[in-house]
């Protein structure tokens, strides 16, 4: 007998090996759910989720992904590589699924964007999670595309860095802004709440943690600091500081380098807060986690794990 009490339905589910999608995996299964998810490698069996093997360039996985599905939920994409690279998976890889959506028979189709998608000038990135979202916007599913700002929560190898800097005291950060920020744990409780609710179709969400205009980056570092009992210290680095040090992390880490011009240019933005009137209607979804509280249990679950040493 399926958890919990509501209607058993089948999710297809791309990205679900990666940070937000294993959370989401859980959390589809603790709410009942049955679970179809696209996975590049091989997965051992198991009895709650369906592994399909395949990638977002292979139109045969997708369509067995989709088939007898009720909702597709396209987490999938790129945070680093080139132009070619960000077109082919976020736009390319989008635009896959809409089409396997389409043949399956699935008319719900849930699209986890970037804020990136607001700026699409400032970077490659997000130039193709803006394409991605016109062609969400043009295929005639029935479509709600979630723009989450920074996530951070277990198992995030993106935002590890800072707790790191945090905890020896010392924080590098981008030149001066505001910027907001999301536990992983509350963007998937509000991925689940828009599947069966006909007033998201075709709506653009921008969740957040609930903090008006956001973090000042100084004061989300020294939040942090305050976690290993320290004040930490901040230098804000100026743009072309940033641009040698992205020169110099692809020198010593060619095509694993993680700091690239293109994520300059989208950290050095001065406003990456959520617009407030594109949050979620209260009634339908609220940040549950304070962010003092997920930024320690973080780091406790980084320093568990020995990802902090």
């Amino acid at each position: 007998m399926k958890r919990g009490h509501r209607k058993s339905r089948t999710l297809a589910v791309t990205g679900g090996t990666g940070f937000v999608g294993q959370h989401l995996l859980s959390m589809a299964l603790a709410s009942g759910y049955d679970v179809r998810a696209l996975t590049r490698g091989w997965k051992p069996p198991e009895d709650e989720i369906a592994w399909v093997d395949g990638a977002l360039d292979r139109p045969d996985a997708l369509l067995k992904l989709c088939t007898g599905a009720d909702a597709a939920i396209h987490i999938a994409g790129l945070i680093n590589g080139s132009k070619e690279a960000f077109d082919a998976v976020n736009a390319g890889g989008t635009a896959a699924m809409i089409d396997a959506a389409r043949r399956g028979g699935v008319r719900r189709f849930i699209h986890i964007s970037s804020l990136a998608a607001r700026e699409p000038e400032l970077s490659d990135y997000g130039r193709s999670k803006a394409k991605s979202e016109r062609l969400v916007a043009a295929s005639g599913l029935e479509w709600t595309i979630i723009r989450p700002p920074a996530v951070y929560g277990p198992g995030d190898r993106e935002t590890l860095e800072l707790f790191k800097m945090a905890r020896r005291g010392l924080v590098f950060l981008p030149p001066q802004g505001r910027f907001s920020v999301i536990h992983v744990e509350d963007l998937c409780r509000l991925i689940l709440a828009v599947i069966d609710e006909p007033d998201t179709v075709s709506e653009i969400y921008e969740p957040d943690d609930g903090r008006e205009n956001g973090w000042i980056h100084r004061h989300f570092a020294r939040t942090l600091g305050r976690i290993y009992g320290k004040r930490a210290a901040t230098i804000a680095m100026p743009k072309p500081i940033l641009d040698g040090a992205s020169r110099l992390d692809r020198l010593l880490r060619r095509g694993k380098a993680k700091l690239t011009p293109d994520r300059v240019s989208y950290f050095c933005h001065p406003d990456w807060v959520v617009a407030p009137d594109r949050r979620p209607p209260p009634d339908l979804w609220q940040p549950s986690v304070k962010t003092p509280t997920g930024l320690k249990t973080t780091a406790d679950w980084y320093r568990e794990q020995g990802w902090l040493r």
